[in-house]
């Protein structure tokens, strides 16, 4: 029951109200980024959503109006090149993220879940088939994004988002948003330029 109406029952209700509670922190931020550079102050990149429909999730735009479009940033050649001043910033303490909470309103993303793969990253989306991790709506945070982020290998993460699917329920997504918190605090698992790149000895 748990992973359909009352889900997306606190889903909606917590999306709703942090819109309205954090309403100043947006203003703040919309400030920040015209001021620092050219541009729009969102950005929307075409992503995966539940049975791999597509869908457009929104952030606040941290690279320069230049920079190529649909290309993850471990693939960009120096991405670095391409991160404004600001966009640096919200990037390291995830505040780019925020604007998902209207994805999360309209329907097309959860508070926990996986989180949503470009529209071309085929590798990632034919793993998480193997686990069934592309019919849920994908998340704002989840279980491989406090195991790793970043840092974690495809197969590595699809499986942990397999994991996710399997114990699917209120516990684990109050773990989840818990440990993304102290995650998001000590800036665990941002490699800008690179993924996979988990040291194993670690």
């Amino acid at each position: 029951m748990y992973k359909h109406f009352f889900k997306r029952f606190f889903d909606l209700l917590f999306s709703l109200l942090g819109a309205i509670l954090l309403s100043w922190l947006f203003v703040i931020l919309i400030v920040m980024i015209k001021i620092d550079s050219r541009g729009p102050v969102f950005f929307k990149q075409k992503r995966v959503g539940i049975h791999k429909k597509h869908f457009n999730i929104l952030k606040f735009r941290t690279m320069r109006i230049d920079t190529p479009k649909d290309t993850p940033t471990h693939l960009l050649k120096d991405p670095e090149q391409y991160i404004t001043k600001v966009g640096k910033f919200l990037r390291k303490t995830s505040l780019d993220e925020l604007p998902q909470i209207f994805n999360i309103i309209k329907g097309d993303m959860a508070i926990v879940g996986p989180r949503p793969a470009l529209w071309n990253q085929y590798d990632l989306i034919e793993e998480r088939d193997k686990y069934g991790a592309n019919d849920v709506l994908p998340g704002l945070t989840g279980w491989a994004q406090v195991n790793g982020r970043d840092e974690l290998e495809i197969p590595v993460k699809a499986a942990l988002d397999g994991e996710y699917v399997r114990k699917m329920g209120l516990f684990m997504d109050i773990k989840c948003i818990f440990r993304t918190f102290l995650s998001v605090a000590r800036q665990d698992g941002v490699v800008e330029g690179g993924t996979g790149a988990m040291n194993r000895d670690k």
